[in-house]
């Protein structure tokens, strides 16, 4: 058991050997050692310098790292003092210290502390976080005493600005939002956040997030939420919803959220295709969705190497209400990036599968929700996209899957109908989509630094439908059969929220009324968020 001069050694000038001694051991008289007269007027000794002080003690710090290495010291914490909240509640900040508390030996309670440091930093609330250990009461020995020292933050109100993919919008969006910290002293901070992505897409929110609330032990988060969806172009339809969101917990891999919402499709150009039109009106969503996510990807905008893979399942239909939208989403994803060991090069490659079902009395029967059905199709790229089926390159928004023909509009000239104005992209319940890319840095030294790098890449995917009895007509070779593909080649551009792509798109295979396209394009993307 290592005593408390463990963690604050000090050196003993007595122990020292007598540097009046000769070879032969004996004690030889100092020339300048003073006589006794000298020696009676001033028997007090110097006291230690500064720098001798700093020699001593480096000497113990090396002494003890050495003993570290060499076998576990332990230890015992006797007392944990915190000092600074004035503000947050102290038992926020014993539960993030309990891996202090529990350590045993000096080498544990060393990596405890800086986890501990970690943690606490991430709670958003405190500008700086300061852990000292010290040695326990002299009574004590073996013991040790953590100081964590805290400053909070002295700018309550933040503001911040980001790109992101979210999965409610299956498209990027620009998002602003303003930011409110520890108010209450729960470290609870609140926010107000606007969003806006293209097909008009567009999100108001407010949400509170509780790291340690009483007694729970996993973050409490709730949200309330405004969205609205121009689906018009594609598919002939908009959504509004309004809803709430509460995540029953979230740790590092594991996610479970139970949405609330009221959702309308309305058509306002009366267009829409037959399919489309059943599914126009009011809806209840009651839904429970479970994400497992691991990321062991050196980056999330430029993978050089690592792997993730992503599981979601989501239920929805848990109100007894009729109108009660009933369905089962599972939805894989899986990514590997390997370095090719020149220019910084790297192959990524990803496959993602997805499937939707009704569910209740005669599910077989019943279509599937319309937002939730799978639609693949983008400009933005599917690196970015983690969690499920969403884009290929070179198609555009919802350009590949079934489509049906729209309402004929009556011409009053001829009082004939004509041809149908177009199709829509009625989306499917099986969808699988698959992408290969290597990106390389560019001869120019000044483009290496700012991180703008080439790309080559080829993508590929296809969507089916299931559901009203449609399996049993599903064949997989003619599945794999229609699978669209395309190949390319671009300049990448990172930023601090997004990258920008230009990108030379040749599409290889595609159907009659799919939306791929050749040419040069510009594109958005940025980290999936939820």
């Amino acid at each position: 058991m290592a005593d408390s001069e463990t963690l604050n050694p000090k050196i003993d000038p007595e122990d020292q050997p007598p540097s009046n001694v000769n070879d032969n051991g004996l004690h030889e008289p100092d020339p300048e050692e003073p006589d006794d007269d000298e020696f009676e007027e001033d028997d007090d000794e110097a006291p230690p310098s500064k720098e001798q002080e700093l020699r001593s003690a480096r000497a113990k710090t090396e002494g003890l790292v050495q003993r570290m290495m060499r076998e576990p010291v332990e230890i015992r914490v006797h007392d944990v003092l915190i000092k600074g909240n004035t503000k947050t509640k102290e038992y926020l900040i014993e539960a993030e210290l309990e891996g202090i508390k529990k350590a045993t030996t000096m080498q544990e309670l060393l990596e405890a502390s800086t986890l501990a440091n970690a943690k606490l930093k991430e709670l958003e609330i405190f500008d700086s976080v300061r852990i000292t250990l010290d040695a326990g009461p002299p009574e004590l020995p073996g013991t040790a005493n953590v100081i964590v020292e805290v400053a909070e933050t002295e700018s309550v109100i933040t503001g911040e600005m980001g790109c992101y993919t979210k999965p409610t919008t299956r498209s990027w969006t620009l998002e602003s939002s303003l930011k409110l910290k520890n108010i209450f002293g729960y470290g609870d901070l609140w926010d107000c956040s606007v969003a806006y992505g293209p097909n008009q897409t567009s999100e108001l929110s407010t949400g509170v997030v509780l790291p340690r609330f009483k007694g729970f032990v996993n973050p409490l988060k709730a949200r309330a939420f405004l969205l609205s969806q121009d689906w018009l172009e594609f598919s002939s339809y908009k959504e509004r919803m309004a809803g709430l969101s509460l995540t029953l917990f979230s740790t590092r891999h594991h996610d479970m959220v139970y949405n609330l919402g009221w959702r309308t499709l309305t058509d306002q150009s009366q267009m829409a295709s037959k399919s489309i039109r059943r599914q126009l009106g009011h809806g209840l969503l009651s839904s429970l969705k479970y994400t497992f996510t691991l990321d062991r990807r050196n980056s999330h905008l430029r993978p050089t190497r690592g792997y993730s893979f992503v599981s979601s399942t989501h239920v929805g239909g848990l109100a007894p209400d009729s109108r009660s939208v009933r369905f089962l989403r599972q939805e894989l994803d899986f990514r590997y990036a390997v370095p090719l060991g020149f220019y910084n090069a790297a192959l990524n490659f990803g496959v993602s599968g997805g499937v939707i079902f009704p569910w209740g009395n005669g599910f077989l029967n019943k279509p599937t929700s319309l937002p939730e059905r799978f639609f693949l199709g983008g400009d933005f790229s599917p690196l970015c996209t983690l969690g499920g089926p969403s884009t290929v390159w070179g198609f555009k928004t919802r350009g590949i899957g079934p489509t049906e023909p729209r309402r004929h509009v009556r011409d009053n000239s001829n009082d004939e109908n004509s041809e149908s104005s177009g199709y829509d992209f009625v989306g499917g319940d099986l969808a699988v989509s698959a992408f290969t890319d290597i990106s390389f840095d560019l001869p120019l030294r000044w483009l290496r630094e700012c991180g703008v790098h080439g790309h080559v890449f080829a993508g590929t995917g296809n969507v089916a439908k299931l559901s009203e009895n449609e399996f049993k007509k599903f064949s997989f070779q003619r599945f794999m059969e229609s699978f669209r593909s395309s190949v390319g080649a671009g300049i990448v551009i990172p930023t601090k929220i997004f990258r920008l792509e230009c990108n030379y798109y040749y599409i290889l295979k595609q159907f009659e009324h799919d939306g791929g396209k050749a040419g040069f394009r510009f594109s958005i993307s940025a980290p999936s968020s939820s």
